[in-house]
């Protein structure tokens, strides 16, 4: 039973942070209409640029703590990533209202790539790492209640409490604010917000701004567990799958789609892995994807795209 709480809880971490990923894809998604191939690179970009100013800051500066240069290199990041989400909409998204859907996914994908490469002119090439002093150690807990007790990683655990801090903060923003409120109306219906005053571009800015900041955090996340490297962008592809199980259209199923996709791959390794000669965890959610989108394309908790035409 231990071994099992044990395997569960690393695949629910695990699965926190694939919905961080996920939410960028969502958000985009339900105010403009665009599925953002370029999330990956949001992610990589957001990262080279925390690693690189964390270096930097100190450098310039002469600050010393690492705490306050970390956390003025998360700002001057974010910022960055405001600005960068500023261009994409006013340079491309723009130009490309009402087009094709395979036109929109066609500009991503080439903002994917401008991306890359301009985050590779400016930042480099080489592997930095982020050190935002998470504990890489694991411990032990619930000794006297299991036998040998369950082995928690310290790193993922507060790498889910930061990811859920986020999705928390997210919720109150689109449920308590003005802007927030708007945001949902231009999701439910952009002809419906743009006849009551609602100006579209500038909600499409602000979605794009957002889905920076958590990309941001989720390159912090992912960059301080693996690295900052240009193979970081193959993150949002392990995001897919959670998109496509929680529905394209709904936050609350980019989170629970992302706890089901973390949780089955670890008990798939553990208890069918061996049957199959193992690496099951690489291939299990793109296939439970694809199963599900023959049961429910639109996903669990997402409305059918003809409905939102």
């Amino acid at each position: 039973m231990g071994f099992f709480l044990e395997t569960l809880l690393s695949g629910l971490m695990t699965g926190m942070l694939y919905s961080l990923v996920a939410l960028g894809f969502v958000l985009i998604f339900k105010a403009s209409g665009v599925f953002n191939f370029a999330q990956g690179a949001m992610v990589l970009f957001a990262a080279l640029a925390m690693a690189r100013f964390a270096e930097w800051i100190p450098a310039w500066t002469g600050i010393e703590s690492k705490v306050l240069a970390n956390l003025l290199a998360f700002f001057v990041a974010g910022a960055v990533m405001f600005v960068v989400a500023w261009l994409i909409e006013l340079l491309v998204l723009r130009h490309l209202v009402n087009q094709e859907a395979a036109t929109l996914l066609m500009a991503t994908l080439g903002i994917t790539y401008f991306l890359e490469g301009v985050g590779q002119t400016l930042f480099g090439s080489s592997i930095y790492t982020i050190d935002i002093g998470m504990p890489k150690d694991p411990v032990i807990a619930f000794q006297d209640v299991f036998e040998g007790g369950i082995l928690i990683s310290r790193e993922d655990l507060i790498a889910a409490a930061i990811a859920a801090t986020l999705v928390a903060l997210l919720t109150l923003f689109f449920q308590k604010t003005g802007t927030g409120r708007a945001l949902r109306a231009v999701a439910d219906d952009h002809q419906a917000a743009q006849s009551i005053g609602i100006p579209l571009n500038r909600i499409w800015v602000i979605v794009w701004c957002v889905a920076g900041v958590v990309a941001l955090v989720a390159g912090m996340i992912w960059g301080s567990k693996l690295g900052v490297q240009f193979s970081l962008t193959t993150v949002a592809l392990r995001a897919l799958p959670v998109v496509i199980l929680g529905g394209l259209t709904s936050v609350p199923g980019a989170i629970i789609g992302g706890l089901i996709i973390g949780v089955g791959e670890k008990l798939s390794e553990i208890y069918i892995g061996p049957l199959v000669g193992g690496g099951i965890e690489i291939w299990f959610a793109y296939v439970l994807a694809l199963g599900f989108l023959l049961v429910r394309p639109q996903g669990l908790f997402g409305e059918k795209i003809i409905d939102r035409v």
